[in-house]
């Protein structure tokens, strides 16, 4: 036992140090193919205490986030557009600009990614984050407004592509759909928690200040107190975890061999970066994300307003008929994420998810909105609820799929890229002259929900080949075509692994592409 936790400062120390040179590190090999025997035991109390220490910080951060973008939309119905003048489509286009900025991010953060240590780098865009948003508080104006909201969407560009790095970097490929869910599940209770603290504060009647003021200054100054404190708490990587000790720490980097996914590395590597443009996964990965974030437009900014149209509900009424819309994306979440899960496949769950979501868009874009259809409006609107299965799916599909240091931080920040696209198509679809029924705008999204799903098919098909391909590569060279994929074991248990003759290349700093004992997730 004092062997192994001896060679810990090893692990730590090569850590940083391999790289994709043709698919040789510059790393020590000795320090790759060292195995460690690691129990189902030691697999859970590791991955109890990362849940505690990681997944209980990604939770609360993604929840201040998801809270700070949306905030808008909650704020439309309290005299947002009213008290700051806005006319024509301006509502729409400050609703949009953060996405611009986020858009116009990704290559940096990108980078950044890459060089900066997580526990620096996540803190930092937090306190920026929240100090735009207090800025948000103190507009009002066109103008102002505009600037603060692109500030905001600036700094958070990197937040979902940070929290994927992170989940793929401390958990096994099987763990990692429930960890995602447990993260993106905020949007959840950001929706029934925002609902019900904009509700209160919306009352709440200053000589000074409009309401919509005061709901921007509360939720950005709750983000600006969290930054310090998320600073202390955070650790660079799973080699430098301070809630495990040595010889845990040797083991946890252990259980991520597995995943072939390549473990954390500083140098950014161009190569990894034009491998995007020919993986045949590249392409329906951006077009899904695309196609879910502009039908997401539909409740994210405009779903208040669709509520007050559907036969004149109050403010008040929108506010907390949101709530069950929270309550359902949080159930779906996990339920999708679960199925997933158990049963090792998303491309079939991911389809079977989006179904429920055309049918509500049918009924929203079908049924006149009128006090005799308010129930089925209501139920068409809550229907896309299911929608909110999708990004968790796809980060976990992606995070799965994809290997290489610069290239998941590339991957993550096209996929944050497609997202702020599609967050800028969606509220353009709504067009201020179709309000109250914005019945354009809900046809578009129909057909957009319909393209989703038949995509979701041809990356199916272009996974399933792809295994098809390494296959024939292993036996090329001697290895077995098929292998035991034990990164997608419910149960973790690697001493029958641990003969040194597969798994070499799995904490290498190696893509997907190059490394043939990779196994590609359907």
């Amino acid at each position: 036992m004092a062997a192994e936790i001896s060679k810990s400062d090893k692990m730590h120390d090569s850590f940083h140090e391999h790289s994709d040179d043709g698919g040789h590190g510059t790393g020590s090999p000795k320090d790759t193919a060292e195995r460690v025997v690691v129990t189902e035991e030691d697999s859970r109390r590791i991955c109890r205490k990362t849940d505690v220490h990681v997944l209980s910080i990604l939770c609360w951060i993604y929840f201040l986030q998801i809270l700070d973008k949306s905030v808008i939309g909650y704020s439309a119905v309290f005299g947002l557009k009213t008290n700051a003048h806005l006319v024509g489509n301006q509502y729409s286009t400050i609703g949009s600009i953060g996405y611009y900025a986020q858009l116009g991010a990704q290559p940096l953060a990108a980078y950044l990614l890459v060089k900066i240590p997580m526990n620096k780098f996540l803190p930092f865009i937090v306190l920026c984050w929240g100090a735009s948003l207090c800025g948000m508080g103190g507009s009002t104006n066109y103008q102002s407004l505009l600037a603060t909201r692109f500030l905001l969407g600036f700094f958070e560009a990197a937040c979902l592509p940070t929290f994927s790095l992170i989940t793929s970097s401390y958990y096994r490929r099987q763990e990692q759909p429930m960890r995602v869910a447990a993260w993106y599940g905020t949007n959840g209770m950001a929706t029934m928690l925002g609902s019900l603290m904009v509700f209160g504060l919306g009352h709440i009647h200053s000589p000074v200040l409009f309401s919509y003021q005061i709901i921007f200054l509360v939720f950005g100054l709750i983000t600006v107190i969290t930054a310090p404190i998320l600073y202390y708490f955070m650790d660079p990587s799973i080699a430098e975890a301070r809630f495990l000790n040595d010889e845990d720490r040797l083991k946890a980097v252990e259980r991520l061999r597995t995943n072939n996914t390549g473990i954390a590395s500083s140098e950014f590597k161009w190569s990894q970066v034009y491998e995007l443009l020919y993986d045949p996964k590249t392409i329906p990965f951006i077009g899904m994300t695309l196609c879910v974030n502009v039908g997401a437009s539909v409740s994210n900014v405009f779903g208040p307003l669709i509520l007050q149209g559907i036969a004149g509900f109050t403010a008040s009424q929108t506010t907390l008929l949101n709530i069950p819309f929270g309550a359902l994306q949080l159930i779906v979440i996990l339920a999708a994420s679960f199925i997933a899960s158990r049963y090792k496949i998303k491309s079939a769950v991911f389809a079977a998810f989006m179904v429920p979501v055309v049918i509500g868009a049918a009924l929203l874009y079908a049924l006149p909105h009128t006090k005799a259809n308010k129930g089925p409006l209501l139920l068409g609107y809550y229907l896309l609820s299911f929608l909110f299965a999708a990004n968790p799916i796809i980060v976990s599909w992606i995070s799965g799929n994809i290997a290489g240091q610069t290239k998941k931080a590339a991957f993550f920040c096209l996929y944050n890229a497609s997202s702020s696209a599609g967050n800028i198509i969606g509220p353009n679809l709504f067009k201020s002259k179709d309000a109250p029924t914005y019945k354009s705008g809900l046809q578009g999204v129909l057909g957009i929900f319909c393209a989703l799903i038949g995509i979701i098919g041809i990356q199916t098909v272009i996974i399933a080949l792809s295994n098809k391909r390494k296959e024939a590569a292993r036996v090329k060279v001697g290895k077995p075509a098929k292998l035991h994929d034990l990164s997608m074991d419910t149960k973790y248990d690697n001493s029958a692994e641990v003969d040194g003759r597969l798994g070499a290349n799995g904490l290498l700093d190696m893509t997907d592409l190059k490394n043939d004992e990779f196994v590609y997730v359907l």
